[in-house]
Parts: C-alpha cells; structure tokens; sequence
C-alpha cells in the first residue's frame, strides 16, 4: 500500500478552448452533414417560394407655381416648394389615384394556379412542364396561365373562392365547390341567369387543370396595391421614384404605368381647376373695377370743366406718382391676402411677411397724404381725382392682364409633373435571394451543428487526457489506445459494442495481434509496474474500475500474457465472481473457480487451469454464489492468496466495479498494489473521484491509473502523452 493522497475539490477540469476546438475538428462529420442538411433545406425553400419582382420608374415633380401669388424671396416660400415633391407623393400613394388603376386593372380579380403540393412551386420555378402522368390531376405546371379580365357575381353570392378548370384547347367551366355555374370559351363573356358574368382573355393549360378565382372588395385591393407600391426621392429633390413588386411581371408594368398615367391626368386637372377658381375671381372683381375707373374718369373730366382745365405742377405731379404707387402696391398685396388666406392660416411666416409690408406702405401712404394736405385747396381735389382715375385704370389693366394670362394657362396647362421613365420590370427577382437564402441555411447549420456538438460537450462527462487522473492524484501508468483489430473482432455498430462488453473477451489480443499498438502500451505498462511493485508488500496487482465497461478484463489478461511472454511466471484470478469474463479470453468456462475454491468445494490444483501460454495459468470466477461479499471475506481468501503468491511471480486479481459492488475493498485490503482502468471518453471524472474516496475510506490507496481505449482525436492531439510510435 502507498501513503494516502489527497483529492481534488472539483473534479470537472476547466474549459479549454484549444481542447474544444479539437473537439469540433472530431465532429467534423456531424457538422459538414448538418451544412449540406440545412443547405439543401435552403435550396428547397428558395426554390419553392414564388418569384416576386420588381417594376419601377422615374417622375419629375416641377416646382412651377401657377396661383395668383408670386412671391420671390419672402419667408417661407421656398419650404414650400421643397414640400411639393413630398406632397406629390402623397397623392401619388393616396386612394384617389390607387382606386382608378386598381379599375383600369381589374386588380379586385385574383387568380391562383393550384400547384402540386409541398414541391409544386419548386417545379414549376424550374420550368418544369406537365409530366404525361400528372395530365389526369388538377396541378398547374410552368408555362399554365389564366388571364381573367372580368367577374361579376350576384348580389348576395358567397365572395369565397370559385374553381376555374380547364377543359382544354382554351375551353373551362366555373365551379363552386362541386356545383357548374357556367362553362364557356376564352375570349367569350359568357353569363348566367344567376347573374354570374365571367370574361376569360386567355387560358393555356392542360384538360383537368384547376385555378382558384377570388374577387376581392375595392378597398382590399386598393391596400394590397399600396403595400406593394413604394415610392421615395430620387438624388433630385423634384425626382420622385417609383417602384412596384408582384409575382406577375407583365401584370405590374401594365399596373405602374397605368398608376403614372392616372397621377398624371389628375394632376393636369387639379391645376386646371386652380386655374378656374383664379379666372371666377378675375371676372368678380374685373367689372366692379371697370366701374368705379368709369366714375373717377367721370369724376375727374366735370372738375377740369367746371375749373378751366386746372393742371398740376411738378411738385403735385410727383406726389401723385408716389400715391399711385403705394396704393397699386397695396392692391396687390390685398390680392395676395385673399389667395393667401384660402392656403395659409393668419400666423403662417408668408401671411405674417406679406402683412408687414403691407403696413410699412399703409405708413409710407399716411406720410404722403400729410403732405399733401399742405397742398392748396385747388391741387388736393384734382389730386385726388387724378389719384383715383390712375388707380383704378393701373388695377384695371392689371386685372385684365391676369384674366389673359389665366386663359392662357387654362388652355394650355400640362401640369407640374412628368414622366421621365416609363415602367420597366427588372430582368431578376427582388425576391427569393436564394445566394442569401443557401447564406444564412449554412450558417444555421453550422450554427445548429455547433451548438449539438456544445451540449454533447458539456454533457460528456468521460476522461479525455491523463492529465484528468492526475488531478486526482492518479499517474497514468499507461494510456491504451483503442485497438482497431479488436474493434473488428468483436464487431462494430451497436450490437458489436455489446458483444464488446458481454463476451470481448473470445480470445488474447496479446497473442493474435502481438504488434498491435495497444500490446505494446500494455508492454510499456508492464515495464512501469515492476518498478512500482518494488515498494508494495506482495507481488499481488489488483485491477479494477469505478463501473463496468471499462475494459479492466481486457487489461487484465492481456497483460498477463504481455508478462509471460517476458519469463515471468503469472496467475489471473477472476475475482468478480458475479460477471467475470476471463475465462472468455483463455477459450474455457467459468465454472469451478474461485467461488467454489473459496467455499471449499475445490483444491487449487483443480481451479487453476493452465492457458497454453507458457507461464500463464488463470482461475475462473466459478458458478456464481448468492452472496459473493460474505465469501471473500473468509479466511480462506487470505489463504489463497499467501498461497498463490508463493507459487507465482505476479498474480493479477481481476475485481468487479468499484462502485458497484463492495469486492474490490474487500480484496485490495489484501493486495498490495491497485490499479484503476479508466475508458476514454466514458468515465466520468465525479466516478473516478468517488472511486477513490471509497477505496481510501476502506483504506486502500490507488497506486495509479491505466487510460484505456484511448482514440485518436484532435482534442487530444495536443497532449504530450502519444501513442502513435510504431
């Protein structure tokens, strides 16, 4: 025995980034198969999903302003000509414009060709034609279409779904569910007496092939056209863009245009109405003006008769100048508040500019006539004649003017916006992406793929790397790799791997495949336990394991004959008397062993069988007893092997589990060396540290440890034990 050794507090070594990257590089495999999983998914999702593409054109809003206010460089003006381009978009998208094309379209009819379920749509992408063993079923293949131009059904009609079949050579009839309501021919209005109406324009597909006919209310279809109908500024302020998605794209040019050519023939209008109400303005004041210009000349002709003609001086007639000019000005202006007050409010910065100028002229206009009442008597009233008499004749011939020009403008107005591109439909979809689509399904892949392998990696509890035992203050005397010839001689899959754990042991790997690199580990173990058994009391090796399937029985007897093979004269004792496997390897039975050797019921003459290989004899675990413990704890056991170990050089003693079963603590307190085999990968490190608790609390001290079925793999390949020397 060796002097008691303290564990760790934890037994879960640290994360390791290095050793989980070679974890990942291990389960390369399961990561590239999840890849090409998700990339076909994403290939087949892309492929299935329907085309949508993409119509757009150019609009130019002009900032021409054809009202009676003109304006130039007053507060506010220019904002508002910025405003116009959003503005123009605004009515662009609005339900006046949208409704009339939705009409113009008769995008209130939809028509949905029935495809063949799940990858249907994925066919018929790919242009695949009808196959002549689907011509008896209602799918719609590539190169199928129905153009509905017109359906009406009766007031009160089910507004659902109706089936439009084909017949054949442009022939169909009109189903709701499984009722006709009328057959007819494309390029015929056909109706009934129920007051169904239904034109078909065109139809090409296959006899029995089926679409499903919706119409839709004005308003759906108006909200459907807005939210596929986008428009924004272009690089210009006054260039509006406009751009129009849709599976059909001969449907979606026709519709953009038709929406360009409606916002253009009601923007022609709405600046033509503007002009109408400026003209019914015009020709209010007009007559009212030529009225009062009428009385002043009037007015002003009786005076000059009645006074000899009295003339103005220079002085006067400079006066008179200025006075017609402020009150032409503030004639203006008040035409410019009225237009003014019909768009803005009374605090709009324009109103509030126009209103301040019209108050300085109100002051300029009070200074003048203060002046002029220093004038003689004579000079103010023909002043004041002649003031009036150029007034009205200056807003006469203004107005007159106006009138003309807003003639002009009715008669010839075009509009503020015009159409620079037409609409054109882009030669690719917008939608699916599919490089995207394959983009993202790989990287959900290697992502799903991952995180898989992270769960398995926090999950997996067994020992990797020696340095694991040793933290348990266990030196690894050995690390065995798992041998690829017993691999193959127990049998792969799942059903081999328990065979490997019930009957592995069929026979010596030790003597059928002696250069195997798990023989030469164990030679290599052979050579370190001489030395360690130096300091114990007997030349007795206990093996065993925290549970089973550790592989302790392939240890045991192949290390065994791995010290025969050196000279030295062995003895293997099957000293799990419940499910030993030794007499397995050694090609004999298990009965009359141990047990009855402990019972007395057998010499040890009898119990020990030889093996054929010279040196080597072993005991069966004998017919199993009821109570196994209770046996090893008799005398005899020591007897047996005070006995054994006089006749033989190294005696290795083969326990059940640790864990499992109380045997092992009952034999190693009579051996002086023990060993505890560990399985790559399996073990867990909280069973390999409750092993050892348990053994110390019995009293018994481990004097190392044996990594077995050690594989190759890139999360190991860092370490600094290798077995790969040949």
């Amino acid at each position: 025995m060796t002097e008691k050794r303290v564990s760790p507090p934890s037994a879960v070594p640290d994360i390791d980034l290095g050793h989980f990257f070679g974890w990942l590089v291990d389960h390369k495999w399961l990561i590239i198969s999840f890849m090409l999983l998700f990339g076909i998914g994403g290939y087949l999702y892309a492929g299935s999903q329907p085309r949508i593409y993409s119509a757009d054109s150019l609009v130019q809003v002009e900032s021409a302003n054809g009202s009676l206010i003109n304006l130039p460089g007053m507060s506010g003006h220019v904002s508002v000509e910025k405003n116009r381009t959003l503005t123009e978009i605004g009515i662009l998208q609005s339900r006046m414009v949208l409704g009339e094309a939705v009409d113009r379209e008769n995008l209130t009819i939809r028509v949905i060709p029935k495809r063949l379920p799940v990858f249907g749509n994925f066919l018929v992408n790919r242009g695949v034609s009808v196959p002549s063993l689907m011509r008896d079923r209602p799918y719609v293949w590539a190169n199928e279409f129905a153009d509905v131009s017109r359906f009406e059904v009766p007031d009160g009609a089910d507004p659902g779904l109706y089936t439009l079949r084909s017949s054949g050579d442009g022939g169909y009839a009109l189903l709701q569910g499984e009722r006709v309501l009328l057959t007819g021919q494309a390029g015929q209005t056909v109706h009934s007496d129920e007051g169904y109406r239904l034109f078909v324009q065109r139809l090409e597909a296959h006899a029995g092939a089926e679409f499903l006919l919706y119409r839709s209310t004005r308003l759906s279809a108006i909200n459907a056209l807005q939210s596929n109908l986008s428009s924004h500024q272009a690089q210009g302020e006054w260039l509006v863009n406009l751009r129009l998605i849709g599976q059909d794209r001969a449907r979606i040019e026709s519709t953009l245009n038709t929406i360009m050519q409606v916002f253009l023939a009601q923007n022609i209008e709405r600046q033509s109405a503007e002009a109408d109400r400026q003209l019914e303005f015009l020709e209010e004041q007009i007559p009212q003006v030529g009225d009062s210009l009428s009385a002043s000349e009037t007015n002003l002709n009786n005076y000059r008769a009645q006074h000899d003609s009295v003339d103005l001086d220079f002085q006067t007639e400079t006066m008179l100048n200025q006075l017609v000019m402020y009150e032409n000005q503030l004639s203006d202006i008040e035409f410019q508040r009225v237009e003014l007050e019909r768009r803005f409010t009374s605090s709009h910065p324009t109103y509030q500019a126009l209103m301040t100028k019209r108050q300085q002229l109100q002051v300029n206009k009070a200074e003048l006539e203060r002046r002029i009442m220093d004038l003689p008597e004579t000079q103010q009233e023909i002043l004041s004649l002649e003031r009036a008499a150029r007034v009205n004749q200056e807003i006469y011939i203004q107005l007159l003017n106006k009138q003309q020009e807003m003639r002009l403008v009715q008669a010839g107005t075009i509009g503020n916006v015009r159409i620079l591109d037409t609409a054109v439909v882009q030669p690719w979809p917008i939608y699916p992406r599919s490089d995207r689509i394959m983009l993202v399904s790989l990287l959900l892949g290697l992502i799903a793929a991952i995180a898989i392998v992270m769960i398995r990696y926090l999950l997996n509890r067994g020992i990797e790397l020696p340095m694991q035992l040793e933290e348990h203050g266990l030196p690894v005397y050995a690390t065995v790799p798992l041998s690829a010839d017993q691999i193959k001689h127990s049998g792969g899959g799942k059903a081999g791997r328990h065979r490997r754990k019930r009957a592995g042991l069929r026979d010596l790997l030790a003597l059928r495949s002696p250069a195997d690199l798990s023989i030469e580990a164990l030679r290599s173990l052979r050579t370190s336990l001489h030395f360690a058994m130096l300091e114990s009391g007997d030349n007795r090796l206990l093996i065993t394991s925290s549970s089973s399937g550790a592989g302790k029985s392939f240890i045991s007897a192949n290390l065994a004959a791995v010290c025969a093979e050196a000279g030295q004269k062995v003895l293997v004792i099957d000293g799990d008397m419940r499910k030993g496997q030794i007499h397995h390897a050694f090609q004999g039975g298990s009965e009359e062993g141990l047990a009855e050797l402990l019972s007395g019921k057998l010499t040890l003459e009898v119990a020990i069988r030889s093996t054929g290989v010279q040196g080597l004899d072993y005991i069966a675990r004998g017919t199993s007893p009821t109570k196994p413990s209770e046996l090893l704890m008799q005398a005899s056991l020591s007897q047996l092997l005070a006995d054994v170990s006089s006749r033989y050089e190294l005696v290795i003693i083969d326990t059940p589990p640790v864990l499992a079963v109380t045997d092992a603590a009952i034999i190693g307190k009579q051996v002086g060396t023990s060993l505890l085999v560990a399985r790559f990968g399996v073990t867990p490190p909280g069973e390999i540290e409750a092993t050892v608790k348990k053994l110390e609390n019995s009293g018994i001290f481990l004097k190392g440890a044996v990594l077995n079925a050690m594989r190759r793999k890139m999360s190991t390949k860092y370490s600094y034990y290798t077995y790969a020397y040949k």
